[in-house]
């Protein structure tokens, strides 16, 4: 699904190419600051190369998740490839090699050679490395994905309200939070509204860490990429007009750093759930909703009936430029203390943040000891964390394998992943509430309601 700007073909730029991988995640079916959320363990893998390129940090695994797909957009920006060239001593042989393995996953994008309870999103990510550490040999492939790390490492748009779990912003910025499928617009510390949204798939999750919105774009076109898995009633390099019941963007795209945009056209059934490839997704009525909140956040405002005008010429594609950049913090937290209660999401990005020690972290900082509570109530809230535990399809989620990049990491599963095919759904339940008395009055503001529908 189109999740960034127009794409021609795979030798545009690297701004098109990152548009190119989107666009397979946020239409319909056609047949920074890299700063770690307080939910994940920040233990850094150390890379003892000391030459140019990053060490493979816990932080930048979550951030930036290097899949096949993912390599094969990066590898067509020809600036980066001569960098790697060059940093990395690849020859020619190498470098083909590289982009043959990058390419031939994309060419399989799609194929259903898997069940959903045979792929995860650390499969994905496990495949790459090991298919990158048989042509390069593990240090120049571990040296090649943290290059990548840094290369997509999304803008920085400030500095997180602090480092608090669950923290409330005391300025004006967007936050969105994956697995609480939940979007927030706040002004000067103040919820002002909240959206329920669709997410990346687990195979290409939303980033974690600072973007910046500054265009609204009105009535979007969208340009299929020339790519193996655009099929259907569209062409590669042939222009969807804006407004067509083929284009996946809805009326309003807003990006917010590539490859990520915050988009309509989704079905309300697909809020709550998989949506895109790395986008936020909302109805029509919704981000039309979001369009007016932002542009009176920039101090530019529109009305909710001038923003239905543009959408009155489903034709005419407008770029209305912000005043200024509002932040967007993109947030991975599966703990949180909200509105006086303890909510529990599911782990759906597989990064190993329900543990015991999180809890505790999480109910320390709002003053609360887990091993002060009555048996009968911490005996509850251990179950449900053990339940929410598990992966998109219910698979248990190792805590000892945070590291999504590691080799070891859910390695039975990942030799039965053969295709980069989605996950598109959630198996069983998404999240887990508990009342404790103490947390009264305390934590992260609950949803403004009348934000959420599609009406």
């Amino acid at each position: 699904m189109n999740c960034s700007p127009v794409i021609v073909n795979r030798l545009a730029t690297i701004t098109l190419i990152f548009g190119a991988l989107a666009l397979t995640s946020c239409q319909p079916e056609l047949n920074n600051n890299n700063i770690a959320p307080p939910n994940v363990a920040t233990t850094n893998t150390t890379n003892t190369n000391t030459n140019s390129a990053p060490a493979v940090t816990e932080k930048a695994a979550f951030n930036v998740p290097v899949t096949l797909p993912l390599l094969d957009a990066v590898l067509t920006d020809e600036s980066f490839v001569s960098k790697i060239k060059t940093d990395l001593q690849l020859s020619d042989e190498e470098l083909q090699k590289v982009r043959d393995a990058a390419r031939n996953a994309v060419i399989t994008l799609g194929q259903v050679t898997t069940s959903d309870d045979e792929r995860s999103t650390r499969d994905s990510i496990a495949k790459a490395r090991s298919t990158i550490r048989g042509v390069l040999g593990n240090q120049k492939a571990d040296r090649l994905i943290a290059m990548v790390q840094q290369h997509w490492g999304g803008t920085d748009a400030g500095e997180l309200p602090n480092s608090k779990p669950s923290a409330v912003p005391t300025d004006t910025r967007i936050v969105v939070n994956a697995p609480a499928y939940r979007m927030d617009v706040f002004a000067n510390g103040e919820l002002k509204a909240s959206y329920k949204i669709g997410i990346g798939y687990p195979e290409f999750p939303l980033p974690v860490g600072l973007r910046k919105a500054d265009t609204i774009i009105f009535n979007p076109t969208w340009t299929p990429p020339d790519e193996p898995w655009v099929k259907g009633k569209v062409a590669p390099g042939k222009k969807v007009a804006a407004g067509s019941k083929l284009n996946p963007l809805g009326p309003i795209k807003i990006p917010i750093g590539l490859p990520s945009l915050i988009h309509g056209g989704k079905p309300i059934d697909r809020l709550g759930t998989f949506a895109s490839h790395g986008c936020v997704g909302l109805t029509d009525a919704q981000v039309q909703d979001f369009a007016m909140e932002i542009a009176n956040l920039s101090e530019k405002p529109l009305t909710l009936d001038q923003i239905k005008d543009y959408a009155k010429e489903k034709t005419k594609t407008v770029d209305y430029d912000l005043a200024g950049p509002i932040p967007v913090e993109l947030r991975y937290e599966t703990i949180v203390v909200e509105d006086g209660k303890l909510k529990i999401y599911r782990d759906v990005y597989e990064r190993g943040t329900n543990t015991e020690e999180n809890l505790a972290s999480v109910l320390g900082a709002f003053g609360v000891d887990l091993n002060s509570l009555p048996q009968v109530e911490r005996e509850k809230i251990l179950a449900g964390l053990d339940a929410m535990a598990v992966d998109a399809v219910g698979k248990p989620v190792e805590a000892s394998a945070t590291n999504s990049n590691s080799t070891n990491s859910n390695s039975n599963n990942s030799k039965k992943n053969t295709s980069e095919k989605v996950t598109r759904n959630i198996k069983g339940k998404k999240e887990m509430v508990f009342q404790i008395t103490a947390l009264t009055g305390k934590g992260y503001p609950a949803p403004m309601e009348k934000k959420t529908s599609s009406k």
